[in-house]
């Protein structure tokens, strides 16, 4: 399955109360998705079950942010995160996401789950759209990936160190996402 779908600008939405869930294996391939998945993605069931859930991830994402969020699922820890996902078509959709990892009855990680729910526009519009691009012209300005992940990774944790918050904090509080750090 290719993932060079041409972008098309495009933005898609869903419904408020709709919530788009995902659960991979722990190497992030795709074992569950709803219907809400499949339908905003535009993929169908067969085409996601077995790939990896990177299959929708827009390139205008910054790396430094799914680092991030394996760090935390790895380790037992839950996240949450605004991501532009790309369609099957090339359009795009914004999730606020929440990921998790599940756990069997001896506390071991055995597979990650993820709700999704529409993001708030204004803040994707004067946050996340421009952070997200001074992280990925950061990542694409080193000559190997491993330096750009370096370089994007400390800029994302230079600016909650500027904001005083922690990732998850950051996220989750509204009127510290419209952000100090004009």
């Amino acid at each position: 399955m290719t993932r060079e779908t041409r972008l098309t600008g495009v933005e898609r939405f869903f419904d408020y109360d709709d919530i788009i869930v995902s659960k991979t294996d722990l190497k992030g391939k795709i074992v569950y998705c709803n219907d809400i998945f499949l339908s905003i993605s535009g993929y169908t069931e067969s085409e996601c079950l077995g790939q990896p859930h990177s299959m929708i991830r827009h390139p205008d994402m910054p790396r430094c942010v799914f680092h991030l969020l394996w760090q935390s699922i790895q380790s037992g820890e839950e996240i949450f995160a605004y991501v532009v996902n790309r369609c099957k078509n090339g359009d795009h959709y914004w999730v606020c996401a929440h990921v998790t990892p599940s756990f069997d009855e001896s506390g071991k990680i055995i597979s990650y789950h993820s709700n999704r729910r529409v993001a708030d526009p204004e803040i994707v519009r004067t946050v996340f759209t421009p952070l997200y691009q001074e992280l990925k012209v950061a990542e694409d300005s080193c000559s190997n990936r491993k330096d750009g992940l370096i370089r994007s990774t400390k800029m994302l944790n230079d600016h909650l160190a500027k904001l005083g918050l922690g990732y998850n904090e950051w996220i989750l509080t509204p009127q510290n996402n419209k952000e100090k750090a004009a």
